[in-house]
């Protein structure tokens, strides 16, 4: 069973790196500001405080107003645990960062995001639909598909 870092543990970290990356910190859940994804994410997977070599999973959330990606990843070798969040507003083309460079295993995850909700992943390698075919009207998991 792996250890999950508390937010106040991550948050005291991080600012050491960076000025202003917390986007929300709630009682439950860390944000981190989309535009600093990509740094944050490196500094999860190359300092020896975090060490999260591995990319759980990605998942979106469409809240109407907003979207929610939520990243969950591991540390095999701290035996820790570490999951926070992005807000993307708006919903005309909402982009972000892809993590691909730091953990393959975002590789199909962030395409499957792309292909179902329409998410765009910024130097992704291969940003193609997975599932559905090229031209396929709309993402079918937005609240606004109909």
């Amino acid at each position: 069973m792996t250890l999950e870092l508390s937010r106040q543990y991550v948050v005291s970290l991080l600012t050491k790196h960076f000025e202003d990356v917390i986007d929300l910190d709630t009682e439950k859940h860390l944000y981190i500001k989309a535009e600093n994804l990509h740094d944050v994410c490196l500094i999860f997977k190359d300092e020896p405080e975090f060490k999260m070599d591995m990319l759980r999973y990605l998942d979106c959330v469409d809240y109407i107003d907003h979207f929610e990606l939520r990243y969950a990843l591991l540390s095999l070798s701290n035996n820790q645990s570490l999951t926070f969040k992005v807000r993307l507003w708006g919903r005309d083309d909402p982009e972000v960062a892809s993590v691909v460079d730091v953990w393959e295993g975002a590789n199909l995850q962030e395409r499957e995001i792309y292909d179902l909700m329409g998410i765009g992943f910024i130097n992704h390698p291969n940003m193609k639909r997975i599932f559905l075919w090229e031209g396929f009207p709309g993402h079918p998991l937005r609240k606004d598909f109909l």
